[in-house]
């Protein structure tokens, strides 16, 4: 488990100032679980990925790994306390003269391992990743997505509890991407693993991840589930996960929608609206997916009034019975005063 509270960083700059690059930031990823790092470049995802690591000291605040505060140690005891923290970076750093086995024991031979429990580990890892049959090719042999599938593996090598993969997708084609990401969704299940994704990439965050947070100038600016983040209307970092382009429509209501999380698979919302309350309803954007095995959903949606007139409070309370939670984006002159 990683558990970071109000963490502070700054570098001094050229010019003798001083540049804050975390102000404050909190985190919490549990085991067994993978959060999304997402923000524009220079917001200071890097800087927080390295003192989570302590690669950076922090100003202040503490990281706890384990209920250990890494923040806290030095010297030999935070070289033996990282050991539990394996770190992936967007390039896989195997080192060329050496195959694919070789590189993955490296972290193990370094400890002074005996070399039938190297053989074994490594065995082992090079399964978990699905290349035990590239055990002896050298990385120039490689894909740019088995490289870094052996990049993990070498991470996990000292049976870390915590694994930092730092735009560890970037660069990699659609196919090796998602081959790397239901890795890491394997591996956190397999090894009880916390993941913290840094990325920009908001493909990986739907494919993979179980949180998100998004920082912004050095401060975490919104953070939740991305499941609880996509069934809310009016939330910024849902509307990043899945974007709607702006619609306008001839309609007595537009409505931006999101499927809350008991949204059956199989659910014609669309039909029982309209019969329910005469209503014509036309879906002018928006996506559906399948997240971590529930249905997914943001869209845009113009409804018109075939019958009687109804307030759009009514509207939007009925939608809620069906599992759909509803925003108003603009309605009909006429309407205004019931909105």
């Amino acid at each position: 488990m990683i558990d970071i509270d109000r963490l502070h960083k700054s570098y001094l700059t050229p010019d003798g100032g001083v540049s804050e690059v975390l102000k404050g930031v909190s985190l919490r990823v549990p085991p067994c679980s993978i959060t999304a790092v997402v923000g524009p470049s220079g917001a200071g995802k890097s800087t927080l990925a390295r003192c989570i690591s302590l690669l950076e000291r922090p100003d202040s605040g503490s990281i706890r790994v384990n209920d250990q505060d890494l923040s806290l140690l030095s010297g030999e005891t935070l070289r033996r306390a990282r050991r539990s923290i394996g770190t992936v970076f967007q390039s896989s750093a195997l080192l060329g003269r050496k195959t694919a086995a070789q590189n993955i024991a490296l972290p193990l031979a370094y400890l002074g391992v005996v070399e039938h429990e190297i053989r074994a580990r490594v065995g082992e890892l090079l399964e978990n990743v699905g290349l035990s049959h590239k055990a002896d090719f050298y990385p120039a042999q490689l894909s740019g997505g088995q490289r870094q599938r052996i990049a993990i593996a070498r991470a996990l090598a000292l049976r870390p509890t915590v694994l930092l993969a730092d735009e560890a997708t970037s660069g990699l084609d659609p196919q090796a991407t998602a081959t790397v990401l239901d890795l890491l969704r394997k591996l956190k299940e397999e090894y009880r693993l916390a993941i913290v994704l840094i990325t920009h990439e908001m493909d990986a965050v739907r494919a993979a991840a179980d949180a998100v947070a998004e920082i912004r100038d050095g401060a975490i600016v919104q953070a939740g589930s991305v499941r609880e983040l996509l069934s809310r209307p009016d939330s910024l970092l849902g509307e990043q996960l899945l974007p709607l382009a702006p619609a306008a429509a001839r309609a007595d209501l537009l409505l931006r929608l999101s499927y809350r999380h008991d949204v059956p698979v199989a659910n014609d919302w669309i039909g029982r609206l309209s019969q329910q309350l005469a209503l014509r309803i036309d879906l002018l954007g928006g996506h559906v997916e399948m997240i971590d095995g529930r249905l997914a959903g943001r869209l845009q949606a113009g409804v018109s009034f075939r019958g009687e007139r109804l307030s759009a409070g009514q509207v939007l309370d009925a939608l809620a019975q069906l599992g759909i939670a509803a925003e108003l984006l603009d309605s009909a002159p006429a309407l205004q005063e019931a909105v």
